[in-house]
């Protein structure tokens, strides 16, 4: 195997391992593991529940607004699809990434539903794994689309 195989072969393995790991820990916010914390950090109240409620219907809301401006260019992978296009209207002209911040959001509302060690923890991983997912995606994309860092320029969040 050549070094630029290699190299490649690394890149596809990087790219799985992110998507494997953001849905694998948005699948652990449906069970509760017994040998992590389920403690909770603070008492759960009807305003901590309902503000959860409030912010996880906001955050599908967005979700679903983004899927349908994606459309054909939706992809669970870093790395745009053939033939794709740079999507910059619809909710993208307010953010570059409005599903990845949904899911954060969507996590974020479960934790303060249930105010515990397990989903703080669950919400601050799944954080870290978009986080890195976004930048691998934003050099995909600059690649890409020429008019990219433009875009990025203009829509900051």
């Amino acid at each position: 195997m050549s070094k630029f195989q290699l190299k490649n072969f690394y890149k596809a393995a990087y790219d799985l391992m992110l998507v494997f790991l953001q849905f694998f820990i948005i699948s652990l916010h449906f069970f509760k593991w017994e040998f992590l914390s389920q403690k909770q950090i603070f008492q759960v109240s009807p305003f901590s529940y309902f503000l959860g409620i409030l912010i996880i219907i906001i955050a599908c809301t967005i979700m679903l607004f983004s899927l349908k401006d994606l459309g054909r260019n939706l992809s669970p992978f870093p790395r745009p699809i053939n033939n794709s296009s740079l999507v910059t209207t619809g909710i993208y002209r307010f953010t570059r990434h409005p599903m990845y911040y949904s899911l954060i959001f969507i996590s974020i509302g479960v934790f303060i539903i249930e105010l515990s060690i397990y989903y703080l923890f669950l919400t601050i991983s799944l954080a870290l794994i978009i986080k890195f997912k976004i930048a691998l995606e934003e050099k995909y994309l600059m690649n890409k689309f020429k008019n990219y860092l433009l875009y990025k320029n203009e829509v900051k969040f």
